[in-house]
């Protein structure tokens, strides 16, 4: 994959939300296609070489996110929590892009 690691975490960060998002408005056949998306962003990310060394916390934030949204939350995490964290990528992407 061409695109770097930040790049792809953005990405998969805005679907992340966008599930949040729905799933907070009630709307849960958008909120399951928005994190359908951001799974598999997450299992392309994880099969990329590049990534190997970080492999660790892409499992783990990937673990997260799908328990917060499939498996009832039972590590409590805030929504919020998720938010800032992903954000932080889309900040971070927008500044190496230049905009």
């Amino acid at each position: 994959m061409k695109h770097s690691l930040v790049f792809q975490l953005a990405n998969i960060g805005s679907e992340v939300i966008r599930a949040i998002n729905w799933k907070e408005k009630g709307n849960t056949s958008y909120a399951q296609l928005a994190l359908e998306r951001a799974l598999e962003l997450f299992d392309f990310t994880m099969a990329d070489p590049k990534n190997k060394r970080r492999l660790k916390e892409i499992c783990r934030a990937r673990e997260v996110v799908a328990d917060y949204c499939f498996g009832g939350n039972e590590y409590k995490t805030p929504s919020k929590y998720l938010v800032d964290y992903f954000t932080q990528f889309t900040y971070f992407a927008a500044i190496k892009r230049g905009t």
